[in-house]
């Protein structure tokens, strides 16, 4: 039985609660279908769920249905909870997206199509609510296909038709009527169509259908070849945390070690209830006890890291604790509350002894309060709140950090390069093996990713970069894993201060129906807020679309009821963060000044006579031990130059300090001459390239390497023919091939230039070094790689070296050269023959 992973997603209000129950119905879960208006619904039990009549926490289902083991994760719908939908994508196979058929498309349904994109999750559409609307499914079906995808089909007679204009070999297949189900499982699976089935899930109509759809045309993914597998979820049951994850690959059993946990117990839940198990298989989610220290987000195993989430709370709040409690307690009960939902963050300032929190709205801030009350006994409140920004550069740059006390030791290079807006952080590791220890690469890059790092206007948190561990250095005997952690934060810090920061704020997609008659106040308010929007009519009204900064919008409903005279509409939700236009003045009223930050020094720590000092972040330069890798280059001086002959300078010290008078001995004159009379041999020129070095340093051969490599072998052959033939050198390019087990290697010539492929056991490294030795006696010998340790050897033998970008310089300013000759050249000929021709052809 094939095992999937669906998650229930829906605009609040949609029917989503409503359809899982009738699926868990025809599944034999419950024996009658609960309702949310009646507060007995299956899923939503917990008390404030209930209240509200809304889903505030994510809950798994897991049943048999035909042939298939489904396990559904039931999500919030309401924007305030929309980080803990966004955190199920991470484990889902599937998504059912649930339309109303009577409200349509809403904002924050193109929300979760834009987030179903983003994590690229195959789709099936359930429009619920058909008995409450007047819409034909024609035009739903259009709607849908306007506003989110035009592959968006429903399952009737046509949709095998549909299906076929995925491709020709489907067209080919559906005029032979050969499509099998396999095939439509391929394409759903691949996200190139979208299933819509219709139907009410009050009414129980068109569910079990959908169900059966559901069954069809899914399919198990393939497990991987060892134990891995994401945590998605926290929750807390009992005074204990229960760790929910997927199992992606082999076997899970109780005790079972991850990371440095154990695993106590395993869950498998439907709703409230569970069922202990020995042992979860791959598509299994199961909730664990003892794994506590893991944090939301963690892989093992062969899992790949999925990347951060893209919605992010946008308003701070200052938590305001009862006076008649012990304060250092409750603030690390709240605290500890961050392990079952990150989307909470909770920051305390030890110095001004002040706790904040920032949420997505003021639903989510209840349910916090509320939360506290039941599980610690007491209540909070909030000030007022204000918006959070976030900070981004416009600058590559590249920032070091050092940490030297005494007996301790750590350098770290991290490159910090701008991305596009709603990029989020990116993580990379370019350091080269020799230059710092693999187990030190993997502990900077978990330094880069394990909290929030803070800009230098505001101290928001950074966003839309990508930061790249370049190079690093450690101590063979001084250096211990937290020296690294304080390197890699000083390192970000200090190219923050380097470089130019932007800070961004959080945008509103709003849409305003107004009447045509008070649309210019809308209009000019809209103005004042620096507003981005486009205007539309129907009939009477005026209906305005657009984004402007949450700032302006959170508390303008009030106004523009007022100006509408409560006849207007107006819809928002959260479009994300965008360059913000007062930046001056916003810095100017936050007041923070990095250098004052003692939690994020942006400085580094060196030490000289046996002692630790502070270097500020401008002078680090100075004092660092490992040379930038990716320097910026020096603005060009332009000087005027002045040819003076040899005639004129001596007239000149003639004037300055008299006639010249040369004596020089007879022995003198006798080894001029002799000199004069000496012929100079010049060696022949060699260049030794080394092949893969290049191909992965170049951009071109790059990124042709990652979809063929021999191809980008190739070209680089065509590349170096040509060169050959310009410079008439001799030109070995060296290929690694010592991973070939029994490679004899070899030496054959392509055109005008020499290839090489090493044998078993030999690295182009060994084979560069070894040849240059040979031919340093008859040759001039060039070697050209920006291995920094090659580089270092092919000196030491005599030859000179060239780092890849200067060769890659080099062959194109060549190239160019050469071809501008040949041109002018060319230019000089003329074809009388031709332009006899022509006058016939006249």
């Amino acid at each position: 039985m094939k095992k999937v992973t669906f998650a229930i997603l829906a605009h609040v209000d949609a029917g989503k609660t409503t359809l899982s129950e009738a699926m868990l119905y025809h599944a034999g879960v419950i024996k009658k279908i609960g309702r949310v208006d009646k507060a007995d619904s299956f899923l939503d039990y917990d008390q404030q769920e209930r209240k509200r009549g809304i889903t505030i926490f994510s809950k798994e289902i897991s049943f048999s249905y035909q042939n298939s083991q489904m396990t559904f994760l039931d999500t919030p719908g309401h924007n305030d909870f929309s980080c803990e939908m966004e955190r199920t994508l991470q484990v889902l196979d599937y998504a059912v997206l649930v339309i109303s058929a009577k409200d349509g498309i809403q904002g924050h349904t193109k929300t979760i199509w834009k987030l179903l994109q983003t994590y690229q999750i195959p789709t099936f559409i359930f429009v619920n609510k058909m008995d409450c609307t007047y819409s034909t499914k024609e035009q739903l079906i259009k709607d849908i296909q306007n506003e989110l995808n035009e592959n968006c089909f429903l399952l009737d007679d046509h949709f095998l038709e549909n299906v076929s204009l995925v491709n020709d070999e489907l067209l080919e297949k559906y005029l032979e009527r050969t499509i099998t189900k396999k095939d439509i499982q391929e394409v759903i699976a691949t996200r190139k169509i979208y299933p819509v089935c219709l139907g009410s899930a009050l009414k129980d109509e068109g569910i079990e259908d959908f169900m059966n759809v559901l069954d069809q045309y899914t399919y198990q993914k393939e497990p991987l070849d060892i134990l891995s597998g994401i945590i998605f979820k926290k929750s807390f049951h009992k005074q204990k945390y229960l760790t929910h994850l997927k199992v992606t690959g082999g076997t899970l059993h109780t005790k079972d070690l991850i990371g440095d946990c154990k695993v106590d117990e395993l869950r498998i839940y439907t709703g409230q209830g569970y069922q202990s198990v020995q042992v979860a298989y791959p598509g299994d989610i199961v909730a664990c006890q003892g794994l506590e220290n893991l944090p939301i987000g963690y892989t093992f195993g062969h899992q790949k890291q999925r990347q951060q989430t893209i919605l992010k709370p946008f308003m701070s709040y200052q938590i305001q604790l009862p006076d008649d409690i012990e304060k250092s307690k409750a603030i690390q009960q709240i605290l500890s509350i961050n392990k079952e939902d990150p989307s909470l963050q909770f920051e305390y300032n030890q110095q001004l002894e002040i706790l904040s929190v920032k949420i997505m709205g003021e639903i989510q801030l209840d349910t916090l309060q509320n939360l506290i009350l039941e599980r610690y006994g007491f209540l909070i409140s909030y000030d007022e709140g204000r918006i959070s920004y976030l900070e981004t550069i416009s600058q590559k740059v590249e920032g070091v950090g050092h940490f030297e006390p005494l007996r301790h030791y750590a350098e770290v290079h991290v490159l910090l390069e701008p991305l596009e807006r709603g990029s989020g952080l990116v993580f990379e590791n370019k350091c080269q093996r020799n230059t710092l220890p693999i187990n030190f690469q993997n502990l900077v890059m978990t330094h880069l990713q394990e909290i929030q790092h803070r800009g230098v206007l505001t101290g928001s948190p950074i966003t839309d970069m990508k930061l790249t561990l370049v190079t690093g250095k450690a101590h063979l005997k001084h250096t211990e894993g937290g020296d690294f952690r304080e390197a890699t934060y000083r390192a970000i810090r200090q190219g923050l201060k380097r470089t130019k920061s932007v800070l961004l704020e959080p945008y509103y997609q709003f849409e305003m129906i107004v009447d045509t008659d008070v649309s210019s106040k809308v209009i000019f308010d809209l103005d004042t807020f620096h507003g981005d929007y486009q205007i539309s009519y129907e009939n009477t009204l005026t209906i305005i679309k657009g984004k402007a900064p949450v700032r302006y919008l959170m508390n303008y409903q009030k106004g523009f009821l007022s100006t509408t005279k409560g006849n207007g509409k107006l819809f928002y939700q959260l479009d994300g963060y965008y360059e913000c236009l007062d930046q001056e003045q916003i810095v100017q009223e936050i007041n923070y000044n990095s250098e004052d930050d003692l939690l994020f020094p942006t400085g580094s720590i060196f030490c000289k006579h046996g002692a630790g000092f502070f270097v500020t972040y401008d002078e680090v330069e100075d004092y660092m031990h490992l040379p930038y890798v990716y320097q910026k280059s020096k603005p060009k001086v332009t000087r005027n130059n002045y040819k003076v002959d040899d005639k004129e300078l001596e007239e000149i010290f003639i004037r300055t300090y008299g006639p010249i008078k040369r004596r020089l001995s007879k022995e003198m004159n006798r080894k001029i001459e002799e000199q004069k009379e000496e012929k100079r041999t010049i060696l022949p020129e060699c260049l030794l390239v080394d092949g893969y070095n290049i191909i992965f340093s170049w951009d071109e051969l790059n990124e042709l390497s990652k979809t063929n490599l021999d191809h980008a072998r190739t070209r680089l052959m065509e590349m170096l023919n040509n060169y050959q033939g310009y410079r008439k050198c001799l030109l070995i390019v060296v290929f690694d091939a010592y991973k070939i087990k029994k490679n004899v290697g070899s030496f054959e010539k392509n055109d005008n230039i020499y290839v090489v492929y090493t044998k078993e056991a030999q690295t182009a490294d060994n084979y560069i070094e070894k040849v240059t030795h040979d031919l340093a006696q008859n040759y001039r010998v060039y070697v050209a790689t920006s291995d920094a340790l090659e580089q270092t050897i092919v000196s030491s033998r005599g030859a000179m070296r060239i780092s890849a970008r200067e060769f890659e310089l080099l062959v194109k300013e060549t190239h160019e050269n050469e071809l501008k000759e040949f041109n002018r050249k060319n230019k000089q000929m003329k074809n009388y023959l031709l332009e006899d021709l022509q006058k016939y052809k006249d």
